[in-house]
């Protein structure tokens, strides 16, 4: 890991652990924004979710704000040691979802219009930065990319392998062809041998 990556990914957790760390401390200064947005996910949630899982989950907008505050610190101390750091980016970039609904400039007036804004526009760019981290493989190649190689060398040797198959086929009827006409020559002789 690069001493680049290692301050750049502790940097963008600091403030999910921050910000995760004050909505468990003070869940009440956040509840009045999270209210609509708990509202319209939690009624969502709780009736995709089997009911063994739901007695796990909050029921009101208190215990979704400190849920949500649990995630991003646990999310963002595995984005900073690095252990576990992609599943902890993907959990802050679900944690940012809210944020980003919750921060709708439309709703604002006036002066508020402007600080909304660009409230908006940190939720974006942070949802984006831990969705960049969730993909960040430290330049080495991912699944996918190494199942797509596999593939590759895969299909280049069955390639390979079926043009030689088809080389032998073609040199074998050749000789079989010439060893026939040999045979039919020999044949011929024989029988003109015969009938003379």
């Amino acid at each position: 890991m690069s001493l680049l990556r290692f301050v750049a990914r502790s940097m963008l957790a600091s403030y999910f652990v921050v910000n995760g760390v004050k909505a468990l401390r003070h869940p009440e200064e956040l509840v009045a924004s999270a209210e609509p947005v708990a509202d319209k996910v939690l009624p969502l949630v709780n009736s995709a979710l089997p009911e063994s899982a739901r007695s796990y989950l909050p029921t009101d907008t208190t215990g979704y704000v400190k849920l949500n505050g649990a995630l991003q610190v646990a999310g963002g101390l595995s984005l900073a040691t690095g252990i576990g750091r992609r599943l902890g980016a993907g959990v802050l970039a679900l944690t940012m979802v809210p944020h980003v609904l919750a921060s709708n400039p439309l709703k604002a007036k006036g002066g508020e219009r402007t600080v909304a804004q660009s409230q908006l526009g940190k939720n974006i760019a942070l949802l984006g930065g831990v969705l960049l981290a969730s993909q960040d493989t430290e330049g080495r190649p991912n699944l996918a990319w190494k199942v797509r190689t596999q593939k590759q060398l895969v299909a280049k040797e069955a390639a390979r392998r079926k043009a030689e198959l088809e080389r032998d086929a073609r040199a074998t009827a050749a000789d079989a062809a010439k060893l026939a006409r040999k045979s039919v020559r020999k044949a011929r002789r024989s029988v003109e041998g015969v009938l003379s």
